[in-house]
């Protein structure tokens, strides 16, 4: 691929795909200017290696494996107190909300807190399946995790949310019977 076609598919790819990569690590790290960063980031390394994309994955999948790994060396490079700080405490203003969430209300809002306290690996399967809406296999190729693996831990993630959504004295039904496992 030649550095014209490859700037050209990097640009329709970003105009395609940047806002939900965004949105994805926005969740993942509840940071905006950090998430704007790995959101760029995550083009340039796929510039980078636009060689290494085959097509085997879809170029949304590589890209959502991009920033999922752009943004885990990201969290790794802080210092472990101030990350768990930002993740596991409740947010005490809507600074932090994608707009998306705040715009949904207070129930959905709550749901969105209650997510942030959960571990990682749950945070990411719930935001892959059940917000960015991508299937299994799909799922599975972003984590580098078997399928088994993606609906075993978002059964789990699912319970645990819950549990979260209960201890802070909050329940809705509606969410419950949409998220079921599919």
């Amino acid at each position: 691929m030649g550095e014209d076609s490859s700037l050209e598919k990097l640009n329709e790819w970003y105009n395609k795909y940047s806002d939900d990569i965004y949105r994805y690590v926005l969740m993942m790290t509840v940071d905006q200017e950090l998430a704007k960063d790995v959101t760029h980031d995550t083009f340039i390394k796929a510039y980078k290696h636009m060689e290494s994309f085959r097509g085997e994955a879809s170029a949304k999948n590589w890209l959502y494996r991009i920033a999922h790994n752009t943004t885990i060396d990201e969290i790794r490079k802080r210092k472990p107190l101030r990350f768990m700080v930002n993740t596991y405490t409740s947010i005490a203003t809507n600074d932090y909300l994608p707009e998306k969430v705040i715009q949904l209300g207070e129930n959905e809002e709550q749901l969105y807190r209650s997510l942030q306290k959960l571990k990682r690996s749950y945070r990411e399967v719930i935001i892959l399946r059940k917000i960015e809406e991508l299937n299994i296999r799909e799922t599975a190729e972003i984590l580098n995790w078997t399928e088994s693996k993606v609906k075993t831990t978002l059964f789990r993630a699912l319970e645990a949310l819950k549990k979260q959504m209960i201890k802070e004295g909050y329940e809705h039904e509606t969410f419950y019977r949409r998220n079921e496992i599919r």
